[in-house]
């Protein structure tokens, strides 16, 4: 094709773009990570919505509808940084979700299956074939047309809500019924350790709101309706971190809520007290639901992430322009969307076979490196928003943020503190901790050695940052998004248009 975006489809409205921000956000598999840092968990969930996801909103919804081309965040920093910046930030936010879909989703989904479904193994061909189903399925999921795919990432965002408010209920009767042991030997008072733990997967939790905005031109709507969608889809994310990670606290016992077991394990307390002999079915169809939830939470991400990297590919910042074509029937990426499922494939075995250690280590170790990979794409990107604020002030702004360029100044600037810290600790935790003088055991807090670790993670950086220099090195001839004009959008600004 020599356009990238030849036939988009309108397919997205308000309710569709709050349902696939939930679907997105709301990640069931850093709930119990998030319950595993205890009682203080609760309070920097809330802290940290106020100090960081509300400033990080009111910036990415004035941005999203003033800018609302297909390709979101690689249009945002293409704009402000040159094409070379957008190539390698694009690939960050973009490889997050595949190594996410294949590290740590397919991981909580098999220990889910193999401990309340059916019974898979570790490294069986049960298991294999398990993790190759769900990681294949999302892809799928994916390639079909979004006006079809839209419909399986609304149910499996009100899936996840149903889930929370079940289990939130169920844990609010066990503990009427039993007392509220697990919060009554739990503190709420925030330390520094506590912060430091837990600070990367918050952050990790909170973003990604803007990413509906990857398929900007498939929107009706978008300038009157992502800042709606990103503010309210981000007080459901809000209150669904919160509530299950106290209700996860209130039943299990201090210290065991766990990152990959910390939901199912307490559900299987909290129904065994209340339903008694309902309790198994009940926990078997929640542990369906939990697993069809994870896989829509990758699937959501791969339909938006993957027309991000499309965009680069067809603009020239990733090898062949070949990966950037839309099939003509499907409106689809369909190439990058099989690149994505074979990374994530790759990803899957290269965890099970170099990550030696128990289930629960894997998980943290595969999780951490997702979390490294999305926030340092955004080192790039919250620049990009305030440049774009102060350079180009006519473009029409359906939504300001409060105080004008000050405000968002401030805001942008809160923002990316917050990423740069977070960004630190996941790729060198325990460091902070000992310019502080806090205890830090690394083997004992990641059940790896940090060798292994810091060869995982930051090895995962350094072969992406090549990649990505490759990618945009070896792309040659024309841009097509600027070479085709029919394959762009303009947006408005004083004395003419600009053409993205």
């Amino acid at each position: 094709m020599s356009t990238p975006v030849p036939h988009l489809r309108r397919s997205l409205r308000r309710f569709d773009i709050m349902a696939m921000g939930v679907a997105a956000v709301l990640s069931f598999d850093t709930l119990g990570q998030i319950a595993s840092g205890g009682g203080e968990a609760a309070t920097w969930i809330a802290i940290i919505a106020l100090g960081f996801l509300v400033p990080y909103a009111l910036i990415f919804a004035e941005t999203g509808a003033a800018f609302p081309q297909e390709g979101g965040p690689y249009v945002w920093v293409k704009l402000a940084l040159g094409r070379s910046a957008a190539a390698v930030t694009t690939l960050f936010y973009w490889v997050t979700n595949p190594i996410w879909l294949g590290g740590s989703l397919v991981f909580i989904a098999a220990e889910t299956w193999d401990g309340f479904v059916f019974r898979l193994g570790i490294g069986t061909f049960a298991d294999y074939a398990f993790k190759l189903l769900f990681i294949w399925a999302a892809i799928l999921t994916a390639v079909i047309s979004l006006h079809r795919g839209k419909w399986i990432t609304t149910a499996g965002a009100a899936m996840k809500v149903l889930a929370i408010i079940l289990f939130t209920g169920t844990a609010l009767a066990y503990g009427t019924e039993n007392g509220f042991h697990g919060l009554d030997r739990t503190s709420f008072s925030p330390t520094s350790a506590g912060f430091l733990a837990l600070v990367p997967v918050l952050l990790f939790a909170y973003v990604g709101f803007e990413a509906p905005n990857a398929a900007g031109d498939e929107m009706h709507d978008p300038q009157r309706d992502v800042p709606i969608s990103i503010g309210v889809s981000g007080l459901i994310a809000a209150c669904c971190y919160l509530l299950p990670v106290l209700a996860i606290l209130s039943a299990a016992p201090p210290g065991q809520a766990t990152g990959i077991g910390g939901f199912m394990d307490a559900a299987r307390l909290v129904y065994t007290g209340v339903y008694g002999g309902w309790a198994e079915p009940l926990l078997t169809a929640t542990a369906v639901l939990f697993v069809f939830a994870l896989l829509t939470q990758g699937s959501a991400w791969m339909i938006v992430s993957d027309r991000m990297q499309a965009m680069a590919a067809a603009d020239g910042g990733f090898f062949s322009r070949g990966l950037g074509a839309f099939h003509s029937r499907l409106s689809t990426p369909v190439r990058m969307n099989l690149l994505s499922g074979i990374t994530a494939t790759a990803f899957m075995i290269a965890a099970m076979t170099l990550v030696h250690g128990s289930a629960a280590a894997v998980f943290n170790v595969v999780l951490t490196v997702a979390i490294t990979t999305l926030l340092l794409s955004y080192l790039a990107i919250v620049p990009a928003l305030l440049i774009l604020r102060v350079r180009h002030p006519q473009v029409t702004r359906p939504y300001r943020v409060p105080f004008g360029t000050t405000g968002f100044k401030v805001y942008a600037a809160l923002t990316y503190g917050w990423i740069v810290l977070g960004s630190w600790v996941a790729l060198f935790p325990g460091t902070l901790e000992s310019l502080f003088g806090i205890s830090y055991d690394f083997h004992d807090t990641w059940g790896v050695s940090r060798t292994t670790f810091e060869v995982f993670t930051l090895g995962t950086v350094v072969l992406l940052l090549v990649i990505g220099i490759a990618g945009y090195a070896t792309s040659r001839g024309p841009s097509a998004l600027t070479s085709d004009r029919s394959a762009s959008r303009p947006v408005s600004i004083s004395g003419g248009s600009r053409e993205l």
